[in-house]
């Protein structure tokens, strides 16, 4: 483009114009492409989900023959999809015509004024042949400038979603001078309100005042959605209050280090998750040095030790991925034994022995009474019976404390917990557990 001015200046301008030209129609068809690929990747998202909630969950839709809706689902996301590719590439697409436009243009106007100007003699005919030539070089650098305009606006909408998981700040940080030594597990609860969503005015917990000493058992029980599951995330601070303040060893969780506070509080869960490897591996994730006697010691007390010695490799069986090959109540106490290696001050067993039955549910219990005595225990369960011999029972009522003393106190002052009671009973309790009897000549009434 220098030499062309040196040449001739006013022929040159031709250039500015076509630019002006090429630059206003690649901003208007980037600015349109720009919104349609936003669009794309979120429908990719909506794909992908679809094809994730199937994979994980196969055998259900086989079990209730979806398999024709589940396909006709994803038909139907691919199409919008791939309509919106289309459009997308539509749009580039102008891209093209408009370069050619120009491109001719500029060999058209620089034809018509280089003849004039020879003509007239400001310009000489090997002058005008250089122009073509350099013409010629310029406008293919500009159709490979604006190719790359083309990429780059894919590349954007990349670049976005990238930066929103890049500027993403957690809600939860530690404090400044964190505190790393947690004495005691003594646990407080102090007139604690908490919501999912600050602000919202949907409180899932509200007026929270529970104490508990250091090495009690305590059992939660409660409706479905009453907030249990809650309650015990706050202690290993998975979530921060909206009110009030929760305590572990007499210091309010936002004062410790995250980690170490999270170390220090051993949590199983209901739907536990085991990684492909050994027995040995899966339990190492409780303590990375565990020696086999202390992965054994820990197996005994959770009763997980019975069903291991049948394996034929015993402690170093393999364990598929997701623990497939072993079943829900074996899955649970080997969870059970791993929390256990932790050695934490704090235990939360949120309904984790929903799938053992009530007599192995019982010796787990008394190998925690007589094991960890000095642990803080919170067995979270839907059956009374994993709950009476307690040393204290919570009750929970939409997010408030409907009682909190001993089994026998509240089978004596506490409707909602007498209501629980007689139901699970008169129900016939757990399938090992004979149900109530009834007096000589009561009529059974249906319920």
């Amino acid at each position: 483009m220098i030499f062309c001015f040196f040449i001739s200046a006013k022929l040159s301008l031709i250039f500015l114009v076509a630019i002006i030209v090429l630059a206003a129609a690649l901003a208007l068809i980037i600015l349109k492409t720009y919104k349609v690929f936003q669009n794309v990747f979120r429908k990719y998202d909506d794909l992908n989900a679809s094809v994730q909630e199937n994979v994980s969950a196969i055998r259900v839709v086989k079990a209730f023959v979806r398999e024709d809706y589940e396909n006709s689902k994803f038909r139907k996301a691919s199409e919008k999809l791939y309509d919106l590719f289309v459009r997308a590439e539509g749009l580039l697409a102008f891209n093209n015509p408009v370069m050619m436009l120009v491109v001719y243009g500029c060999i058209i106007a620089l034809s018509w004024f280089g003849a004039q100007f020879v003509v007239i003699g400001d310009l000489t005919t090997g002058e005008l042949t250089s122009m073509f030539s350099y013409t010629m070089n310029i406008l293919m650098a500009l159709m490979m400038f604006s190719m790359i305009f083309v990429m780059i606006t894919m590349s954007a909408a990349n670049a976005a979603r990238i930066a929103e998981v890049l500027e993403e700040t957690p809600d939860l940080s530690n404090p400044e001078q964190p505190v790393t030594d947690i004495p005691d597990g003594r646990i407080d609860f102090h007139h604690v309100s908490f919501s999912y969503k600050h602000g919202s005015g949907e409180e899932t917990l509200r007026d929270i005042d529970l104490h508990i000493k250091s090495g009690e058992t305590i059992g939660i029980i409660g409706g479905t959605g009453c907030g249990k599951s809650s309650l015990v995330n706050l202690i290993s601070r998975l979530y921060d209050v909206d009110e009030g303040s929760v305590q572990v060893g007499g210091r309010d969780v936002r004062c410790y280090d995250m980690e170490a506070l999270r170390d220090q509080v051993a949590v199983v869960l209901q739907k536990n998750v085991l990684f492909s490897g050994t027995i040995l591996d899966n339990l190492r994730w409780g303590k990375e040095d565990a020696t086999e006697e202390e992965c054994r010691e820990v197996c005994r007390q959770a009763c997980a030790d019975e069903f291991i010695e049948r394996f034929p490799d015993k402690y170093n069986t393999w364990i598929e991925q997701g623990g497939n090959n072993v079943s829900g109540g074996q899955k649970q106490r080997l969870c059970i034994a791993r929390a256990l290696l932790k050695h934490p001050k704090i235990l939360i067993l949120d309904d984790s022995t929903s799938a053992v039955d009530t007599a192995t549910g019982t010796k787990i219990r008394e190998a925690f009474a007589a094991e960890i005595p000095g642990t803080t225990k919170l067995i979270i369960a839907q059956r009374i019976s994993s709950v009476e011999n307690a040393d204290r029972i919570l009750v929970l009522d939409n997010g408030t404390i409907n009682g909190f003393d001993t089994h026998e106190a509240l089978l004596q002052n506490n409707k909602i917990y007498q209501e629980i009671y007689e139901a699970q009973m008169k129900g016939g309790g757990d399938f090992d557990q004979p149900a109530k009897i009834r007096k000589e000549g009561e009529q059974y009434d249906g319920k």
